[in-house]
């Protein structure tokens, strides 16, 4: 079935009419029935012109095909589960840097693009870094080396790009962000090796020290007009990594929270600061952090959750999306967010590489269904060539500026992000459903207004049919191959 392309966003991300007036008779024809007016079907898919799409003409009012569809979603709305927090990405340095040189005119497009919720696909949470990380032009922290006491504390490295940027994100968003901030290290002196790379460990005499950096860090941000809703304990902190690295133990990351950080937060008056543990790959995730921290009750009130990464598939591993659900099933009343992902191995050539998106739409829907409430990617623009990376570690990102010529790139993967975080809305409750065969990927949340938006991934070379039903509703879907949509009703 070939796609009529009515209503879509298109690279200059501007949310409108097909001039063509034509192709909308047409898709009217197509699906002209009464559930046009209770459903609507948006589509991206592989060598097409459908990107985030309104496509009803996907909608089928043959009996027939309803009868012989092989595959099957059935949605019960009436049941839940998890309650949805956001989507983002990472505003770091390297995104800002990126940004500062682009014309003010695609600095608005770029901001349009996520953060818009009519123009763009409304991006509602984000994360930053605490002082450098790899994707920074160099290495740095807010205070001199050897200050113990904060005293030199400033964050003057961060005014000149990444906080312009967070706070046009956050207009743009309609004044809003859910914003999570990372350390990569602490700094130089306070560690082991005495490097702020490297790994090592935070030494025992400086765990006060640093506990009230992050007290610092969300101050000066919450006096720039940057609230801060939740920080994690160390970003990846079992990597020892050529750029910003901390290590530690389960027992040391439960202790660190335990004495130090989580006291602190609660005598500074942030105890509301929602703290993350873990911060790195899905395997292991409840054997090794969530029992230890969890299980106990002293430490537990300091924990809002456990954040995630999926690098785990990094040496050809599949991803363990099977660790969320324990954590979930084990812990329902702890938040579960991915915190990071991105395409690693940076590669001019595949910018509209399809592959991306899809490892992009097959993670979030099984990170989803395992009970995650929000689902946060890494940078959100880098330059042509991956970067800045101060340590040669270049990847993928949803949008990428050629800064020579002063355009956006705009991959796959953009689009594949959309489809979730355009619809589907903060305190959206994640909804139970079946699918009857294995060539379909899906999910669904219900919305506060009442509206369902259920997702579904065709990653075979062959368009599908499908019934989705829900209740007295029930309509059949062809999803194109390579493709994925999101049904609203």
């Amino acid at each position: 079935m070939k796609a009529i392309s009515s209503i879509l966003i298109a690279p200059i991300l501007l949310l409108q009419f097909s001039c063509n007036s034509s192709k909308i008779a047409d898709a009217s024809a197509v699906s002209g029935s009464k559930s046009n007016k209770k459903i609507q079907v948006y589509t991206t898919a592989e060598n097409t012109d459908l990107k985030l799409s309104l496509s009803n003409n996907f909608i089928s009012n043959n009996t027939s095909q309803q009868t012989t569809s092989s595959v099957s979603i059935n949605v019960n709305a009436e049941q839940t589960d998890q309650t949805f927090l956001g989507i983002g990405g990472a505003i770091t340095d390297a995104s800002a840097e990126v940004f500062a040189k682009l014309s003010p005119k695609k600095q608005q497009e770029f901001l349009n693009a996520y953060y818009d919720k009519t123009k763009g696909i409304g991006y509602s949470l984000a994360r930053t870094n605490i002082h450098s990380c790899d994707f920074s032009s160099d290495s740095y922290t807010y205070i001199a080396e050897g200050d113990k006491d904060l005293k030199t504390f400033n964050i003057d490295h961060d005014r000149k790009y990444r906080i312009p940027l967070l706070k046009k994100a956050i207009e743009t968003a309609g004044g809003k962000l859910t914003l999570f901030v990372s350390p990569w290290s602490p700094p130089a002196f306070m560690k082991d090796n005495n490097d702020i790379l490297h790994g090592g460990v935070l030494l025992p005499e400086f765990a006060q020290s640093w506990a009230n950096y992050y007290v610092k860090f969300i101050r000066e941000y919450e006096k720039e007009g940057i609230p801060v809703w939740g920080l994690t304990i160390q970003n990846e902190p079992a990597a020892k990594q050529r750029w910003e690295s901390c290590i530690y133990t389960p027992e040391a990351e439960r202790d660190f929270l335990k004495n130090f950080l989580g006291p602190t937060l609660q005598k500074e008056g942030l105890a509301s600061k929602n703290v993350i543990i873990w911060d790195h790959n899905r395997g292991e995730m409840l054997e090794k952090r969530a029992n230890l921290v969890f299980s106990d009750p002293e430490v537990s009130k300091f924990a809002w959750g456990i954040g995630f990464h999926w690098y785990e598939t990094w040496s050809g591993g599949p991803p363990r999306f099977e660790s969320v659900g324990e954590v979930h099933k084990a812990f329902p009343n702890k938040g579960l967010l991915f915190t990071e992902g991105c395409v690693e191995k940076f590669d001019a050539s595949r910018f509209q590489f399809w592959g991306n998106a899809e490892r992009y739409g097959l993670n979030m829907i099984n990170d989803f269904n395992n009970g995650t409430v929000g689902w946060t990617d890494w940078n959100i623009l880098l330059d042509q060539n991956g970067g800045p990376n101060h340590v040669g570690n270049f990847c993928f990102a949803p949008i990428h500026a050629d800064v020579t010529k002063d355009e956006l790139i705009y991959t796959p993967m953009y689009y594949y992000i959309g489809h979730f975080s355009k619809f589907i809305h903060a305190n959206a409750k994640r909804i139970t459903q079946t699918i009857s065969d294995k060539t379909l990927l899906s999910t669904s949340f219900k919305n506060t207004d009442g509206k369902i938006a259920t997702i579904v991934m065709n990653q075979s070379d062959k368009d599908v049919v499908y019934n989705l039903t829900n209740g007295t509703l029930k309509t059949t879907i062809t999803i194109p191959a390579h493709a994925i949509q999101t049904i609203v009703y």
